[in-house]
């Protein structure tokens, strides 16, 4: 690395050789390695990297050996004349007096060779000078050839090439210009800090292609891409847009220069075999070559070739043998510019003119196809190592030889470069122009042009950068370098300076508060440990508890009036349901999951289904039982126990196989819900939302005609039936329900599974309390009211009010007949029915009262006999008081049939508005 340093470095030898020792590189010289390189020195050193071979010579490396440099092979006179334009432009500045006043731009301009490996030893140059040139070493030995720090850097051609480069380059921050570059990932500003170019990305350029593709109505391509960060990237942006236009790929390759011939051959037999006519390629000019030259080898010439800019106009591919295949290739190429004074700088180069610059000898040399006398190549042919050429003076005419160095007639790269170097003196000026206090380093100050470091490239731009988590804007009427930073919006996010937009989080993500990230979203459920599911769980056991409670108290006192009244085997069946309504509320908490969404839906139903037809059961066997005067033997099968079972389980049989063709034609299952912004709320997708209308609804049909029977029943015995408390059961359930359907609808996430867990507890409860909460407190705190007696008493005084409403609508149709048969000559006194017992009336024979029943003029003796009772018994006072008498069915039932069997003259009697019942003590009246 002797050529690194020049004068320098017999003074700094140790030292030098100590700090590359640490960076741990070592260089072999070879004939056109990395040593070549156009220098020019200067006060401020600009750097530069241009492919000037196409490639480097195949080698296996022994690993065994000591690595050497490869050579580089393939003269590029292209990558020559981009190297010229910079150095054309850095004369220009220096020529220029308003441009850097009194400033000399210096260059060091190094071969990529269109490899990584070379591009990095040169970089390497670049930065160890810089980290020399920062110890200060004028102050320890006399550095008379002291080469200054490289600020900035213009290159590298390829994406590949420049990704790597920036890599390194970045680390140190020295500014990277590049001219050709146009991969999508070097826009990532976290990643590649100093990286610049003056060319557009390749997102636009595969947008373009699959446009063209669209426009041709073509929809079965096949896609080549470099095996780099240029092909790989553009391809992968191509493949998207057409995607979204429904094209077809049918093949999809990544091709090298570096392919063997059979890689080559077997990629071309895939293009050939394809029924596919149109070729997308996405390489640059070396790699696609082989290709190219296999298909002029086969003649393949029905085929429409797609080419990218880093091919299109490449020198490699445009030859007249090329022509019969490649004809009428569509192309892409960059906007072109003009550039004063460049077409007669690049016809007086000349090998003694141009010492500086190395690279001309060889250019002179592959131009001419001949040798300089004082070549090293030229010795090398001599021994026999290389082809043989003949000698050249230096002197020979330029403009007689058709090379693509002389094409200038569209200069796209070569402006590129210009732009670039321009790019850097502009910057310089600023810092040279600077005001003190107005500077952008710190406190305000400025740069010292002498000794300014390479991250001090100053801020001169119409709008500020934008910062991650913003984007830029586009305001109006204003040029596309002004533009306002735009926050992004939720759910986007931006992590790098300058992006033009923000890219959208995943389904699982949001973006953080400031925008400059993703953050996995909180994920939902009505969980087991948070308060409101602890909360509902607790309410459910409480339920099941409590009805199994019942269940206990039931089976403890199941001989008693009370628990037989109530049709014991299906209360016994009614508290089994509400535990089972309990219990399915239970599944809605948790997290969902298939299982579960399909189970829960149906368990809820099935069971309030079998809880509701059991009451409508109960209730209408208590109501035909007391509409019936006389039971008959259809009676008694219709107030059988098997049938009551019979009716509940086609009740509940309808509501089973309503659930079996839901799960069968739409079952439901868990999904995640990303419908708001940082919560995905894990719930049940029902399947079907009229299935579930179905079964909810069959529930609540169920309980309006139960509400109708106990309604219709309220009036009876108290002991007998809950008619009242059924009915206020029934009233609970339908507010719940009708307020659920409006609640379900409106909610989200998991609270459309606690809004139904809440309905189906208050259903459950209300019943259970209607139903069975005053059976448990009388059975247990008030026993003397679980008697027979109490339930006869009951009985009684209901059946005397339905014998005056039949005996009072009886009447009535009596009289209106008489009225009709005797006109207005007969009439018919009011009645009334005495039941006396007194001293006169007593039976000496038996001991006891004998009772008299009085109908209007007459009376009739019947045969009752009532014993004195031991206690006062009272009977529910809305019906009837009895003092010191016991009210017994025997004595209604015999009392039934005395109406209706004794009437008085033939005629009955029985029409009177009032009942009158007289007991020796008392007197006492029940109204009707």
């Amino acid at each position: 690395m002797w050529w690194f340093y020049s004068g320098s470095y017999s003074c700094c030898k140790q030292l030098l050789l100590y700090y590359l020792t640490l960076l741990g590189s070592s260089y072999v010289i070879s004939t056109y390695g990395p040593h070549q390189r156009a220098q020019m020195t200067g006060d401020i050193l600009l750097g530069g990297l241009f492919p000037l071979h196409f490639g480097i010579a195949s080698k296996d490396q022994d690993l065994a050996a000591r690595p050497e440099s490869t050579q580089c092979v393939r003269f590029n006179f292209r990558g020559f004349r981009w190297l010229q334009a910079m150095i054309f432009a850095i004369e220009e500045i220096n020529n220029s007096s308003t441009l850097l006043p009194n400033i000399t731009l210096g260059y060091r301009i190094f071969d990529t060779c269109n490899t990584v490996s070379k591009a990095l030893e040169a970089t390497l140059s670049f930065v160890a000078q810089n980290k020399i040139d920062s110890l200060n070493l004028d102050e320890f030995c006399n550095c008379t050839d002291h080469i200054p720090s490289t600020i900035a850097v213009v290159g590298a051609a390829g994406s590949a090439v420049s990704t790597a480069v920036a890599n390194l380059l970045g680390l140190f921050y020295i500014p990277q210009i590049s001219y050709a570059s146009s991969s999508r990932l070097l826009s990532n500003k976290n990643q590649y800090k100093s990286f610049m170019r003056t060319i557009p990305t390749d997102e636009y350029q595969a947008t373009a292609m699959a446009d063209i593709i669209e426009y041709f109505q073509w929809n079965w391509v096949i896609a080549v891409a470099s095996d780099d960060e240029y092909g790989r990237p553009g391809i992968e942006k191509f493949e998207k847009e057409m995607e979204e236009r429904d094209i077809c790929i049918h093949l999809n390759e990544l091709i090298s220069q570096y392919f063997e011939d059979h890689e080559i051959k077997a990629l071309a037999d895939r293009i050939e075999n394809s029924t596919a006519k149109v070729i997308v390629v996405f390489a640059s000019g070396p790699d696609v070559e082989p290709l190219i030259k296999e298909m002029v080898r086969r003649n393949i010439t029905d085929r429409i070739w797609l080419a990218s800019e880093a091919w299109a106009i490449s020198s490699l591919v445009a030859k007249p043998e090329y022509l019969d295949v490649m004809a009428g290739t569509i192309g892409f190429a960059l906007k072109a510019g003009r550039i004063p004074g460049f077409r007669e700088f690049l016809r007086h180069v000349q090998p003694k003119k141009d010492s500086h610059n190395e690279f001309v000898r060889e250019f002179w040399e592959e131009t001419f196809n001949c040798y300089l006398e004082d070549s090293p190549r030229f010795q090398e042919s001599e021994n026999g190592s290389t082809s043989f050429r003949p000698l050249c003076s230096g002197e020979e005419d330029i403009a007689s030889v058709e090379t693509p160095y002389l094409d200038y007639k569209h200069l796209r790269i070569s402006y590129n470069v210009y732009v670039a170097v321009y790019s850097i003196a502009q910057a310089l000026q600023d810092i040279l122009t600077c005001t003190p206090g107005r500077g952008l380093f710190a406190n305000n100050s400025c740069a010292d042009i002498k000794k300014m470091e390479a991250w001090q490239v100053p801020f001169s731009n119409c709008s500020e950068d934008c910062e991650p988590g913003t984007r830029k804007g586009i305001i109006d009427s204003m040029p596309t370098c002004c533009f306002e930073c735009t926050e992004c919006s939720d759910g986007e996010y931006s992590n790098h300076k300058d992006a033009s937009v923000c890219a959208k989080c995943p389904n699982n993500s949001w973006s953080n508060g400031n925008h400059t990230f993703c953050f996995l979203k909180e994920v939902e459920f009505l969980s087991w440990t948070e308060p409101f599911g602890i909360a509902l769980a607790i309410c459910a056991v409480l339920g099941v508890v409590l009805t199994a409670f019942v269940i206990g108290v039931f089976v403890r006192f199941r001989n008693t009036p009370i628990v037989k009244a109530t049709n014991r085997e299906l209360s016994y069946v009614l508290l089994f349901s509400l535990i089972c309504c309990f219990s399915s509320s239970l599944i809605f908490i948790g997290e969902p999951q298939d299982w579960t969404c399909r189970l829960r839906q149906p368990a809820f139903g099935v069971s309030f289904v079998l809880c509701i037809s059991c009451i409508l059961v109960k209730t209408n066997r208590v109501l035909l039982v007391f509409e019936a005067k006389i039971p008959t033997s259809l009676h008694r099968k219709w107030w059988g126990l098997n049938l009551q079972f019979l009716l509940v389980f086609l009740c509940t049989f309808v509501q089973v196989m309503i659930c079996v063709v839901w799960l069968y034609n739409a079952p439901p299952s868990s999904y995640q819900n990303h419908d708001i912004d940082e919560i995905i709320f894990i719930t049940c997708n029902e399947g079907s939302v009229m299935a579930l209308g179905f079964l909810i609804g069959y529930t609540c049909i169920l309980a309006a005609i139960c509400f109708f029977f106990a309604f219709k029943s309220r009036k009876l015995p108290e002991n007998f039936t809950e008619a009242k408390f059924i009915t206020f059961s029934m009233l609970i359930f339908f507010i719940v329900w009708i307020s659920f359907i409006p609640a379900y609808f409106s909610t989200y996430g998991k609270f459309v599974s606690a809004v139904e867990v809440i309905a189906i507890l208050a259903s459950s409860f209300g019943m259970l309390a209607c139903i069975f909460f005053n059976k448990v407190y009388i059975i247990l705190f008030k026993p003397s009211r679980n008697t027979i007696e109490e339930v006869r008493c009951s009985t009684a005084a209901h059946a005397f009010k339905v014998a005056a409403k039949a005996t009072l609508k009886h009447s009535t149709t009596s009289r209106k007949k008489s009225g009709s048969l005797g006109g207005s000559s007969a009439s018919t006194p009011s009645s009334s029915i005495s039941v006396k017992t007194n001293g006169n009336d007593y039976d000496t024979a038996s001991g006891k009262h004998r009772p008299r029943v009085s109908f209007g003029s007459g009376t009739v003796t019947l045969s009752l006999s009532f014993e004195e009772s031991r206690r006062t018994k009272t009977c529910p006072q809305n019906v009837l008081h009895v003092s010191k008498q016991k009210c017994t069915l025997f004595l209604v039932l015999t009392f039934l049939f005395s109406v209706h069997l004794f009437p008085v003259g033939g005629v009955p009697k029985l029409m009177a508005p009032r009942l009158k019942v007289e007991f020796s003590d008392s007197p006492m009246e029940f109204h009707k």
